[in-house]
């Protein structure tokens, strides 16, 4: 009878210390899309990168500008002294001489039209595919900064399970440290049973310092992420989730996919055509002539300082200006040949973003499926570690097991808990890698990852 209470209790010890093991679900006020939200507002990188989209958003209406009238106003005052012989037969310099001057305001306005500029065009067509680049690479930079708080907010729920495993291995620990050192007091043990445990308790004990620095590193990291103070624990995963298989589950529909809407890959075929329009904008500029459409107004108000009288002068102009290059010293060669080896660079740049977004998508799907694979091994052997250690702690009582048999069951149990864990989330931050991948990332996505988690 007293055998029987004895390993009840020890059972119940056991059932503790794997609740605690479990993680807990209070409701907090920060959760993944609370923290996704924050992150948008808080997050320096993300900040940095939406300005640099809105100076991006400007490039097109420069370039469209360099298509479009240019009108100047121009204001001068000149002064103009001149000698007039009296005599205009005299052959000797000096002869009397009569000064006369006068003053005179001139005001210019111009409007210019480009009707010809083929390398003004060209800009126009480089401004535009920057302006096009920058909202893909701002795109970029918000799934960058989603993917990154979630795996900042997935590192914190990793540690969090962590402390949680290791205090239970370690209360588990403590109680199974007591047990031997009352077996070997009243004979039922040997010494070696209290020095394993005393040895697993000293182990565990190291653990759970490691365990706990971690945590606080990855809760400062989200801290700097979201811009405030985390609560004391962070809602991790529901005990019973069942994740599901990428949509469609096919590879190569995915790489496909990722190779035309992959935000990088977009990024680098504007580049690709920047610097294509560079090739024609300098082989336009140095080469080929320009032709202007140039209407001009002049007046001039004299104000005399003499006798004589300037009447004011009022010039209308509208003309047609044609410019042909002809020789700058061999610099339009060198420079084209510079733009075509930057063109056959933004090419194959191209080319390494395609093959880098099919390897992203493939490897994402990959981790995705094996995963799916591990949670299932890692949930069946939680199972089987839970009857392996119930089954040691029967047979350590009746004298079939050893101490340290229950050790190893007791560790095998917490180290499997910890490995699903990891293995839930991991497969979670593949599954968005996956659709970063392909370019259709969203909210929605870390909202739906969100409603997995415990309220």
């Amino acid at each position: 009878m007293l055998q029987r209470s004895r390993i009840s209790s020890f059972k119940a010890r056991c059932a503790y210390a794997l609740v605690l093991a479990l993680p807990c679900s209070p409701a907090l006020s920060v959760d993944l899309s609370t923290a996704a939200k924050e992150a948008l507002i808080h997050d320096a990188a993300f900040l940095a990168a939406r300005k640099k989209a809105e100076a991006d958003a400007t490039r097109f209406g420069q370039g469209l500008g360099l298509l479009l009238p240019a009108a100047s106003l121009t204001a001068s005052r000149t002064r103009t002294d001149f000698d007039v012989a009296s005599n205009p037969n005299a052959s000797i310099p000096g002869s009397a001489l009569s000064y006369s001057g006068r003053v005179a305001n001139t005001y210019v306005v111009a409007l210019t039209q480009p009707i010809f500029r083929l390398e003004r065009l060209a800009v126009f067509n480089q401004e535009r595919e920057r302006s096009r680049a920058g909202e893909a690479n701002f795109a970029q930079a918000r799934i960058d900064a989603l993917l990154r708080v979630t795996q900042a907010y997935f590192d914190v729920l990793v540690a969090q399970d962590s402390v949680s495993s290791v205090d239970a291995e370690l209360k588990a620990i403590r109680e199974q440290l007591e047990s031997a050192k009352r077996n070997f007091e009243v004979g039922t043990a040997t010494i070696t049973d209290q020095q394993e445990a005393q040895a697993r308790f000293d182990l565990a004990t190291a653990k759970q310092i490691a365990a706990t620095n971690d945590l606080e590193v990855k809760r400062h990291a989200l801290t700097l992420l979201i811009g405030q103070p985390l609560p004391q624990r962070l809602s991790g995963l529901r005990a019973e989730i069942k994740l599901q298989s990428p949509e469609p589950a096919d590879a190569g529909k995915w790489i496909e996919q990722s190779q035309s809407f992959n935000l990088r890959v977009q990024a680098a075929q504007s580049a690709a055509e920047i610097a294509r329009y560079e090739v024609t904008r300098i082989i336009s500029a140095d080469n080929l002539p320009t032709i202007d459409l140039v209407a001009q107004k002049r007046r001039v108000d004299p104000l005399t300082l003499s006798t004589n009288v300037y009447p004011r002068a009022d010039t209308d102009v509208v003309s047609l200006e044609l410019t042909v290059p002809l020789f700058n010293g061999g610099i339009a060669l060198s420079k084209a040949k510079e733009a075509i080896a930057l063109r056959d660079k933004a090419t194959f740049d191209l080319e390494s973003e395609r093959r880098n977004a099919e390897q992203s998508a493939r490897t994402a799907f990959l981790g995705v499926m094996a995963g799916l694979s591990q949670v299932r091994a890692f949930e069946a052997a939680e199972k089987s570690s839970k009857l392996a250690l119930e089954s040691n702690l029967l047979g350590y009582e009746v004298g079939v097991r050893i101490n340290i048999d229950v050790l190893n069951a007791q560790q095998q149990l917490f180290t499997t808990q910890r490995d699903l864990s990891k293995a839930r989330y991991d497969t979670l931050i593949n599954s968005l890698k996956l659709k970063a991948a392909a370019g259709t990332l969203a909210d929605r996505d870390i909202d739906e990852i969100n409603g997995l988690l415990a309220k």
